[in-house]
């Protein structure tokens, strides 16, 4: 289903407009996802006039958006859907492997797979993002979790700011949570926050006839968990402060960013109602408008330090202008839209995301020399570790086709592999009826009513050697992203999936006798498992090696210390060599935090709302105002 633009959000945002004929604010964010939509709200409702910049629309009141069963609706939606096509490796030919490699057939519609026909143009393996007011956190499934606390540890042994310290990073989940399942006197969560989260309901774990409590209580054994206690495992608090929470091998109960009636909560509520008083928080939105650079100030800096300052950014107004938008008409005949400047009398944040901070970033000449260059774009700070460095985990699903339709929740668990490097879990994985195999138009597909999946992330690749980098100066084009999986470290992170795929493997053989044998599709097809090099190691390595996918993408613009030429941000999200910008979103990650990324990056966000207030508060007494 289609919807129009026809929202609540527009008065509010004409009147807000008409407020500020100068076009001048104290700060611009650019972009309105986990990282850019929470720090906006905070610096509106911290008194200062805060423009946000979101390239799509405001999607609250439609239901594929508003709904979180909806998820895979929604990042199928052209209404928000912005398709990436990136490659996995610098193999064209390893790439051509990838079963859902997509083409464009010309007349309109997608083929999907290996054999395209005649005339077919390639265009990759999809990574869809979502143009629209709350950004990706709109269009996922909403899984909350938390990073391991050495993800923030991290930070501090790189930069030495202990602000970062895990026990501290987690007053930042408390600050924004409005937990519905935890005792209100529970001091772990947080009860009066802005995004609701809640669990789903675990009693189904009650009956033991059911093949999926089978398959959990196998499951039990083969994690060391006991399989009489199932029920109170399943229902196991995900965001959970308990001691040893980052070794535990268990199951959980799936937290998400919705509430206890399936309603999607993300950043656009937390946007919206700051709006919804525009007398107090001076917030302006402006929704289709594209920012195309960032505007320095070259001439200056604070006490002659001669750094380039942010003063503002250029964008572009009008719907589907980013060529990455399905919804894109090329302009053959006319002009280009007009540009429009803001400006900033405070700071420009650039909350873009993995793909277009980085974009951004470089077209406003910020990024690797040699490749500003090659592009004509004149060199304003030389920072190689820009579009660099990028990373995801790696994703791969066991599915497969039970003798007759399973019926039961999800079962969701983390555990630790026997070939994990460290004590520490690597493997997420959640099972029931659905299939999961990555991101492809159209997607997922349906085998029937006996389907049955689990599918995994496995946390913390050994190989960070992604890369974001512009085919043009054009600030329409997409950029090309490359993930370079398992470019480094890669036959260790393999086993380590195969390891994860057995012990499911093993699991599912309990489910019963009017149940199995499961017909495997993947990653070890049944009529190739008697005794077959295909089914082995290696040919489940070689499997997961081509069909992995991802769609977590983290650190291309990563927070690192004073010492490291790759270091494009400080701790406090600064832009090295640059005043006046910063940049909060998943791109400031040193690696992927924990599983999914989505509820740690709205943390870091009201982390940076809370640096940069203090440092503008800080600055003002010190002038005495």
């Amino acid at each position: 289903m289609k919807f129009s633009f026809l929202s609540l959000l527009a008065p509010a945002l004409a009147a807000a407009a008409d407020e500020d004929p100068t076009n001048t604010y104290d700060y611009i964010v650019v972009g309105s996802g986990p990282g850019g939509g929470p720090l906006s709200a905070e610096l509106a409702r911290a008194g200062y006039s805060t423009l946000l910049i979101e390239a799509g629309t405001d999607q609250w009141d439609n239901p594929t958006y508003a709904d979180i069963q909806n998820f895979n609706e929604a990042a199928n939606d052209e209404t928000t859907r912005w398709d990436f096509w990136v490659k996995h490796s610098d193999d064209a030919a390893r790439d051509l492997k990838f079963k859902h490699t997509t083409w464009d057939t010309g007349d309109g519609t997608f083929y999907v797979g290996l054999d395209p026909p005649e005339g077919a143009k390639l265009l990759g393996i999809q990574y869809p993002r979502a143009a629209v007011l709350g950004g990706c956190a709109m269009h996922n499934a909403g899984v909350a979790s938390l990073p391991e606390d050495d993800d923030w540890n991290r930070i501090v042994n790189l930069t030495g700011d202990t602000s970062w310290e895990a026990g501290k990073m987690r007053e930042y989940l408390k600050k924004i949570e409005r937990n519905e399942y935890a005792d209100k006197d529970d001091v772990s969560h947080g009860h009066d926050g802005w995004l609701s989260i809640s669990q789903t309901d675990p009693s189904w774990t009650t009956n033991s006839s059911n093949p999926a409590v089978k398959i959990m209580k196998r499951l039990a054994e083969l994690i060391g968990q006991d399989p009489s206690d199932i029920t109170n495992l399943a229902n196991t608090d995900l965001l959970g402060d308990f001691p040893a929470r980052d070794t535990m091998s268990s199951f959980f109960n799936m937290a998400t960013h919705a509430d206890s009636k399936g309603k999607r909560s993300s950043p656009n509520n937390y946007i919206r109602a700051t709006l919804a008083d525009a007398a107090k928080y001076p917030l302006t939105v402006k929704l289709n408008t594209l920012a195309t650079k960032v505007l320095f100030n070259t001439t200056t800096g604070t006490g002659g330090s001669g750094k380039p300052r942010a003063t503002g950014v250029e964008v572009m107004s009008g719907p589907s202008l980013y060529r990455a938008d399905p919804k894109h008409v090329p302009l053959t005949s006319s002009p280009p839209p007009p540009t429009t400047q803001y400006f900033a009398r405070r700071e420009v944040i650039l909350s873009g995301g993995a793909f277009n901070t980085p974009q951004l970033l470089k077209l406003s000449g910020i990024g690797p020399s040699a490749e500003l260059s090659s592009h004509s774009i004149p060199v304003l700070v030389d920072l190689p570790g820009v579009g660099e460095g990028l990373t995801d985990n790696y994703e791969g699903s066991l599915l497969g086709l039970a003798k007759v339709p399973i019926s039961s929740g999800l079962i969701t668990l983390l555990f630790r592999t026997p070939n994990a490097p460290t004590p520490k879990r690597n493997i997420y994985a959640w099972c029931g009826a659905f299939s999961f195999e990555g991101f492809w138009p159209g997607y997922p597909n349906y085998y029937g009513p006996e389907q049955y999946t689990c599918a995994m992330v496995h946390v913390k690749p050994r190989g960070q050697s992604g890369s974001v980098r512009l085919v043009s100066g054009d600030p329409l084009d997409r950029p090309e992203i490359n993930f370079r999986f398992f470019e480094k470290g890669g036959d260790e992170d393999l086993a380590e999936l195969v390891s994860a795929a057995n012990i499911l493997r093993e699991s599912w053989q309990a489910a019963g006798p009017y149940v199995v044998p499961f017909r495997e599709l993947h990653p070890c097809p049944t009529e190739r498992q008697n005794g077959t090099a295909a089914c082995g190691e290696g040919g489940q390595k070689e499997y997961f090696k081509l069909q992995a996918y991802s769609h977590h993408a983290t650190s291309s613009c990563q927070i690192g210390g004073d010492g490291d030429g790759m270091a494009v941000l400080d701790s406090k999200f600064r832009v090295r060599g640059t005043e006046g910008l910063r940049v909060v979103d998943a791109s400031a990650w040193p690696n992927v935090p924990g599983f999914f990324p989505s509820v740690p990056t709205m943390m870091i966000s009201v982390k940076a709302s809370e640096d940069i207030i203090r440092e503008a508060r800080e600055g003002d007494a010190g002038k005495g105002e």
